[in-house]
């Protein structure tokens, strides 16, 4: 029911994802006419693997989490969260309200042992592939221990989906040099140089683009940053190029002939096939689709979730944190 659009998106991507996928089963939740209205209008119908769970509340975008999580327990969000809790659904995707959606995840599911805050995670284009970012904007103060979970369960990320057992780990920082940085990042980067990851050392902004390492590693503060400055930026360049491609008879044939690699071009950096932000940390898989998101790209968000689940992702981070832990004591 959340994000700007709700179920007019929601509800034909998850569609589409099903009938891609013979071995899902997709269960709706949100109010149960609203939903039933949206399936009739795509000529649809509930069924053995389409299913409507009715919730009679809603979390809305701008609401304060405190309040989704005390006195919303039937909202849509929260009876998502239930299902995974119960073993009923595998994995929740969501639209909506981050900051709620991270609150009722880690009220209903909890902690993985040994992961102390959940990261919010997601793979950017690179020059060499993707690169995994975390945390996103989940953290906003981590201590040297954070954000050597956070690497931890990003490697895991990498190598649940990517199949790479060891990726290569970096840490966002002003420079690449050992003495750059505050003592969190000092810290953090002894810890990491000490555990069982292959870290790569500090990066730079400009590392992630380039895909200097497979993971970058950052507090949620600055990754949030971070990312929000890099949506900026694509924007106001394909705002530029397109002004440029109408400004006269000219260039708008030079746009004609340049098609073919101006669709290319778009494809490659297109936002919506990177949609779908991971909750790591939580007993259970939850993923983050942008808010603003259309029916094509929220079906990335779904199948990300779903490569999570049938990659094993949970017992990746499990066994990882698990590895460090004996690390450490020996």
């Amino acid at each position: 029911m959340g994000g700007d659009h709700g179920p007019s998106v929601t509800v034909p991507a998850a569609l589409a994802f099903l009938d891609e996928r013979s071995d899902v089963t997709m269960i709706l939740v949100g109010t149960e006419q609203t939903l039933l209205d949206e399936l009739r209008r795509a000529g649809r119908e509930p069924g053995e693997r389409l299913k409507v769970r009715h919730a009679s509340e809603q979390v809305a975008m701008d609401e304060p989490p405190a309040n989704a999580l005390r006195n919303k327990r039937d909202s849509s969000m929260r009876v998502a969260i239930d299902l995974v809790k119960a073993g009923e659904a595998d994995c929740s995707v969501s639209a909506g309200n981050t900051g709620a959606l991270m609150a009722i995840s880690r009220f209903v599911l909890k902690m993985l042992p040994g992961v102390e805050r959940p990261a919010i995670a997601s793979y950017l284009p690179s020059q060499r592939g993707r690169t995994v970012m975390l945390d996103l904007g989940a953290n906003v103060n981590c201590t040297p221990d954070h954000l050597l979970q956070f690497a931890m369960m990003g490697a895991a990320l990498v190598g649940a989906i990517d199949h790479n057992d060891r990726p290569s780990v970096g840490l966002l920082n002003i420079g690449e040099e050992d003495i750059k940085g505050n003592e969190v990042t000092k810290e953090a980067a002894d810890l990491l140089r000490a555990s069982t990851l292959n870290f790569y050392g500090n990066v730079e902004g400009d590392d992630i683009y380039k895909g200097t390492t497979d993971v970058v590693v950052c507090d949620g503060f600055v990754g949030n940053v971070a990312l929000k400055t890099s949506e900026g930026l694509a924007q106001m360049l394909a705002a530029y190029l397109r002004e440029e491609f109408k400004r006269n008879l000219l260039t708008k044939l030079a746009a004609m002939v340049a098609l073919p690699v101006i669709n290319s071009f778009k494809r490659r950096v297109d936002h919506r096939r990177y949609n779908g932000a991971s909750l790591l940390g939580l007993k259970g898989i939850v993923v983050k689709s942008h808010g603003s998101a259309d029916a094509f790209a929220f079906r990335f968000a779904i199948e990300r979730a779903y490569d999570e689940v049938r990659n094993g992702l949970l017992e990746l981070i499990r066994s990882r944190m698990d590895t460090q832990k004996v690390e450490v004591a020996s």
